[in-house]
């Protein structure tokens, strides 16, 4: 197993993304976006997200460069530029329409090369040259055609078949080789030396032109570069070269020619096809493959090692011991030569799970799911085998005694003539201790990951434990660990990480050490102590390590930022190891990288605006400016903002912040998400904030924008001044309404109170009446006892009368002539006629038509009738009645029983009853 730790190796598949997998020629702008000369067009890339712009007329793109703030293309039959519009997109500009009869049938522009003002097209027939200040074409036109064409220090070479390599000079083709060799091979690239040129053939080499003399260059990799068919190649900053080939992958040489990488796809590689090669600002490699696109972090501190045969596997610990590196994994114990690209040795008899490496006392001990081994060279030797063994610790002021920490407890490892054996297990405590430190007074801190603390006594012989003590604080976690750091003991867990306190044995909180696992950025407590006494733990977005300030007892914490997901370590069994004085192996599920951290320095980037779109509900998006500031409709207020950074490191993500004026008051959180959306938005205007934090430094830079919501035609003042139009038209009619009411109430109220008036003079007239009515009603009393004295004044004088005259009779018998005179005259006044006329006459006064009445009721009464009638209706008894007949009262009875028979009454209606109600 070849064990060379490569740069780290970035696949993209843009395929995914909607572009063809070839890409062609790779380019750079200034803002750090990449384009790509892909088969279904112009591939951009923002270090984000993916662009695809299709070709002029939907053809493959087969060239692209990027001068000043143009992307210029060659495709089929075509040529121009890309300019960046005002919503970010790119927008295509033709050039070659308008020579477009001058382009021969069939024609592919294959390259774009810069000099100067000019801009020159390369095609498999010609060269079109193109002014950029006169706008006018010049076309070069072998009679081979050109097979490619190079840009070197001030100078344009091509190379045509059969005839050589030539140099542009004034607009013409001038001879600078007709060597065999350069009429032979084709050319893959050129580079200018002090010496001259270097030339890189696609199947013979490397060779050196200096004046009209061809020579080879000798490298490491001639005998694989004359059967790999170099097809791209690229000389990178630092003076070495990147040689693309067809079938075995990318060679990077040395500038001395030597072997630095030989990288294929059992390497890391999408693909063993480098169609191009790319080196951008950051001295990354691009390669445009067969099949995808890679990026190789050149001078990344982080190598990797990764196994993609499945023979190494998760690695779980790792030792640098006599000069060898020694790799212990779930598959066994490996070994190699350090700083070696040799082969990974298995070494035999370890088959298994290796949980640790341990060195002592010029020893190496493996902790292994079998037990113990002790390690020389290439060979492992059990001396225990009972349980398997988790780690090693050393007995204070016993130089020859380890304890290790097995599934079943705790035992001890005795060093007997020379010689390490096993002694015995300390009985009493039998749970697995994959986590131990010793502490003071033969105290032992246990950590179990699902039954917590323990703290164990143990006798001075380490023969037993004296009993244990369980800790109910802090609490038990998934992936907690323990070990002892600055002669302090530490233990890590979801809760936090906290320290022994050795006078009252208790764990307090370490406030520092905890912060790490704050905002959900727990993954694992595995913590490690290295051998310059670093403490280092994982979080989900770092790596973090400690060191113990020179000058104070406080502790200096330094970030690492690699994510968890992409170290791809096994969770819980993290592992770091020391090989040198800053270099740190690192185990991965499938294999290791090694970490230098004195090269953790990095480029101080810029945050864009990439693009903004936005929507309305249910309704597909729509790109808007994002060079100007942006005004959008009411409903359009659902919005869309992408951001990035356009850097290309493996293992370091961006991370962003993002602020809305006028919508926000403070910062989001830090996310690595590059997009926001923002949903319905209420009129106003805008200020959109972006910053970015790169390898957990803030950026200098922040990007803004600016933006209107505006509001709905009905919220417009435009909408304000008719409302207030309306407002007043309303007012008036209201004004008017309320005046035409008031004026129908007034009107009803006078209305009303006219008719108030008019009963108040009903009233007092039906007052008045009434009063009026007493008044005769009193008259007609008055008459009544008028007429009832005046009746009883003619009963009385009757009753005279009728006295005197019978007094008169009895003294008539002495003097009858002179008496009877009298009498005469008395009968005279009492006659009935006389007394009824003056009765009837005050009746009808008193009582008017009271006997016409009566008498059309019943028309067979007499006047004798209606006389008793009206006797009657004065209530008179017919005591009373009588002298008025000048009768007797039994005969005043008998004309009433006769009346009562002419009325026709029944027996139970009264009589004077009846007449009463007449």
């Amino acid at each position: 197993m070849f064990a060379q730790e490569f740069p780290p190796i970035i696949k993209y598949s843009p395929s995914v993304y909607g572009a063809g997998n070839q890409s062609w020629m790779i380019s750079q702008d200034r803002n750090n976006y990449l384009y790509f000369a892909n088969n279904d067009g112009l591939l951009e890339y923002n270090g984000t997200s993916w662009q695809l712009y299709p070709g002029p007329n939907e053809t493959i793109v087969r060239s692209v460069k990027v001068i000043g703030n143009r992307v210029y293309t060659g495709s089929y039959m075509n040529f121009g530029f890309w300019t960046r519009q005002e919503n970010g997109k790119l927008k295509y500009t033709s050039l070659s329409d308008s020579i477009k009869n001058k382009i021969l049938d069939d024609e592919q522009f294959w390259n774009i090369l810069k000099y100067d003002q000019w801009i020159l097209f390369q095609s498999l027939n010609r060269i079109y040259i193109y002014d950029t200040k006169t706008r006018q074409f010049k076309i070069i036109a072998p009679k081979n055609g050109v097979v490619k064409s190079f840009a070197a220090t001030n100078a344009i070479y091509f190379q045509t078949l059969k005839e050589g390599l030539f140099e542009i000079e004034s607009g013409k083709a001038k001879l600078v080789s007709d060597d065999p060799i350069l009429k032979k091979f084709t050319i893959a690239n050129i580079f200018t030396t002090d010496e001259g040129l270097l030339l890189q053939t696609q199947l013979d080499g490397i060779y050196k032109l200096t004046g009209n003399t061809l020579t080879r260059v000798v490298t490491d990799v001639d005998a694989e570069l004359k059967s790999s068919f170099v097809y791209s190649s690229q000389r990178l900053q630092d003076g070495s070269f990147a040689l693309g080939t067809v079938s075995n992958g990318i060679f990077i040489l040395s500038d001395k020619g030597k072997l630095k990488y030989h990288l294929t796809q059992s390497k890391g590689l999408s693909n063993n096809t480098a169609l191009s090669l790319f080196e951008d600002k950051d001295q990354n490699l691009w390669t445009g493959l067969d099949n995808g696109i890679n990026c190789i972090n050149m001078q990344s501190p982080v190598h990797s090692f990764t196994d993609d045969t499945g023979v190494l596997g998760t690695v779980y610990a790792s030792a640098i011991y006599n000069g060898m590196l020694y790799i212990g994994t779930n598959q066994g114990l490996f070994c190699k030569p350090n700083q070696s690209n040799s082969d990974f040795k298995f070494i035999n008899g370890t088959k298994g799970q290796v949980w640790s490496l341990f060195v002592y006392d010029n020893t190496l001990f493996c902790g292994h799911d079998s037990g113990t081994f002790i390690v020389a060279n290439e060979t492992a030797r059990s001396i225990f085998s009972a349980s398997g063994t988790w780690k090693f610790e050393t007995v204070p002021g016993n130089k020859n005694l380890l304890l290790q920490g097995n599934y079943y407890g705790i035992s001890v490892l005795d060093k007997v003539n020379n010689q390490w054996v096993f002694r015995n297990k300390i009985q009493g405590f039998d749970y697995s201790s994959r986590y131990f430190e010793t502490g003071k007074d033969s105290d032992v801190y246990v950590s179990h990951e699902y039954k917590g603390i323990f703290r164990l006594k143990l006798d001075k012989s380490l023969l037993k434990t004296q009993g244990f003590f369980a800790y109910k604080s802090p609490d038990k976690g998934k992936y907690a660990s323990l070990t002892k750091f600055n002669n302090s003991i530490y233990y890590a867990y979801k809760g936090g990480i906290f320290k022994l306190n050795p006078n009252t044995k208790q764990f307090v909180k370490d406030t520092l050490l905890s912060s790490i696992f704050e905002k959900d950025e727990y993954t694992s407590g595995k913590l490690i102590v290295d051998t310059s006494n670093k403490i280092w733990l994982f979080s989900k977005n770092y790596i973090h390590y400690f060191s113990a300030s020179k000058l104070s007892n406080q502790l200096k914490e330094n970030i690492i930022p690699i994510p968890s997901s992409l170290t791809n370590s096994m969770l819980g069994y993290e592992n770091i190891t020391q090989i040198s004085k800053s270099t740190y192996l690192i185990g991965t599920t499938d294999g290791y990288y090694t970490l230098n951290i004195d090269d953790l320095s990095f480029k101080n980037y810029n945050v864009f605006i990439t693009d903004i779109t936005t929507n309305k509900q249910n309704e597909t998006f729509k790109n808007a400016g994002i060079l100007n500031e942006g005004s959008f409709k009411s409903d359009e207020n659902n919005i869309t903002l992408n951001y990035t950074v356009p850097e290309y490191n493996k293992y370091i993500n961006s991370e962003y912040q993002y602020l809305l004026e006028g919508f926000q008051n403070e910062w989001s959180e830090w996310s690595t998400k590059a997009t926001v959306n923002f949903k319905n938005l209420p009129p106003g205007k805008y200020i959109f904030r972006v910053r970015a934090k790169y390898a957990n430094t803030i950026l200098q830079n922040a990007a803004s924008y600016t933006f209107v919501v505006l509001k709905p035609w009905y919220l417009t003042n435009l909408a304000y001044f008719i409302y207030f139009l309306l407002i007043l038209t309303m007012a008036y009619f209201v004004n008017k309404a309320y005046r035409n009411y008031y004026q129908k109430q007034k009107e009803k109220l006078i209305e009303e109170n006219n008719l108030l008036l008019e009963i108040k003079e009903l009233e007092n007239e039906q007052q008045l009446m009434k009063l009026r009515n007493e008044q005769l009603s009193q008259d007609v009393d008055n008459k009544n006892r008028e007429l009832a004295v005046s009746t009883m004044s003619l009963n009385s004088k009757n009753e005279l009368l009728a006295f005197i005259k019978e007094d008169l009779k009895k003294t008539a018998q002495n003097d009858s002539s002179n008496i009877k005179s009298v009498i005469s005259t008395i009968n005279k006044n009492i006659t009935e006629e006389d007394s009824w006329n003056v009765f009837k006459e005050a009746f009808d006064n008193a009582d008017k038509d009271f006997l016409k009445r009566i008498k059309q009721m019943h028309p067979a009464l007499t006047p004798n009738d209606l006389r008793l009638c009206a006797y009657l209706r004065l209530n008179l008894s017919s005591k009373e009645i009588a002298p008025m007949f000048n009768i007797s009262v039994r005969s005043v009875e008998i004309k009433r029983y006769r009346l009562r028979k002419k009325m026709d009454l029944q027996h139970e209606n009264g009589l004077v009853e009846y007449i009463l109600a007449v």
